[in-house]
């Protein structure tokens, strides 16, 4: 899906490595993809210095928005991957 979006496969690559280069996103993708990656691993560590460079890009209802998609993705893989389901099918 990502590739569809024009993300390039650097970009992809590094996402996979854990976001250890961030000068292949700009600060916005970047501040987003690193809130995904701590709500993804631990919801309850959103700190407020995250919190605040997410304002400095998005609004409210931006972060809201953003938020809900990687609950729900999160919930997808969640889901697939306890029952099993083979999505490459």
């Amino acid at each position: 899906m990502a590739k569809r979006f024009g993300v390039s496969e650097e970009a992809m690559a590094q996402m996979e490595a854990g976001l250890k280069d961030p000068s292949k996103f700009t600060e916005r993708e970047f501040v987003a993809l690193e809130f995904a990656q701590v709500m993804t691993l631990d919801s309850n560590a959103v700190k407020d210095d995250l919190w605040n460079r997410l304002r400095e890009h998005f609004d409210e209802g931006q972060v809201i928005e953003i938020a809900c998609v990687i609950g729900c993705f999160n919930y997808f893989n969640r889901f697939n991957n306890a029952l099993k389901v083979d999505i490459t099918a």
